[in-house]
């Protein structure tokens, strides 16, 4: 059994590749991924995320803003603390930082990002962090907000192993895409094979970052056995075990996130 740990299926395609949520998580199953956390992205189209995940319990819920998101709409603590206090959300995020992209949005990010962190600590749920060029200001302000206290994961990794080892000593989990399958991505394998399996998640980030050999399509939970598959190859182990260890992984991580049995 595999988790991808962090999708966006709401945001898929649908009518081509897909005719509907329920054929994706079909496909999924047919490959032995058999539970995905759904990722929120703005907290206006977090409602409707809901619903349309809602009729399939192996799907989990996270409430929260992308760092890219920002100037979407006027960022607002008391909705995102009304809508993360629903029983049907495991998580807060994605938030983090992203100087990479938005470097003229981080003084927008860095509040938004605190607010996160202290309402995840309020309402005692992970936090799934997005961070890229902004290795010392996300560790920072995950310190200073006690983000230790819930703990979480920072998703689609491609930063330093120092980073991956520093969050880690705070409780979080490091969570891996198909970017690891990227013939430029000699670095980030470096950093899986130095890093403990039992702190690694897998993910697919779909509807992007397709794994190597589907790059240029787009990403589906599916897919996470491939990561899966790619990472057993690296570490040297089965895939059995990588899929074993990151399924026991997330279900430790994301406690009300509870496993659906056939």
């Amino acid at each position: 059994m595999l988790v991808d740990s962090h999708c966006h299926i709401d945001r898929l395609t649908y009518g081509n590749k897909h005719a509907n949520i329920a054929e994706v998580i079909n496909k999924a199953g047919a490959r032995g991924v058999n539970h995905m956390l759904c990722i929120s992205v703005g907290l206006s189209s977090f409602p409707a995320m809901l619903e349309a995940i809602a009729p399939y319990p192996q799907v989990f819920a996270s409430c929260g803003v992308h760092p890219l998101h920002q100037n979407d709409e006027p960022f607002d603590a008391a909705l995102l603390r009304q809508l993360a206090a629903n029983p049907a959300v495991v998580a807060i995020g994605e938030t983090g930082l992203d100087y990479f992209y938005a470097p003229e949005t981080r003084e927008l990010q860095r509040p938004a990002f605190e607010q996160h962190v202290a309402t995840a600590v309020e309402l005692d749920k992970p936090l799934i962090i997005h961070t890229r060029d902004a290795q010392q200001d996300t560790l920072d302000i995950l310190r200073q907000g006690q983000a230790r206290k819930v703990g979480g994961v920072l998703h689609c990794f491609t930063e330093s192993l120092a980073m991956a080892e520093a969050a880690i000593e705070l409780g979080f989990y490091i969570s891996i895409s198909g970017i690891v399958t990227f013939r430029s991505a000699d670095a980030l394998r470096e950093v899986v094979k130095a890093l403990p399996l039992e702190r690694l998640l897998v993910e697919t980030d779909s509807p992007w970052l397709a794994p190597v050999p589907f790059r240029g399509e787009e990403n589906e939970p599916a897919y996470v056995r491939t990561v899966a598959e790619y990472i057993a190859q690296l570490k040297g182990i089965s895939p059995e075990r990588v899929a074993e260890q990151t399924t026991a992984n997330f279900f430790e991580l994301f406690k009300l996130a509870k496993p659906v049995t056939a």
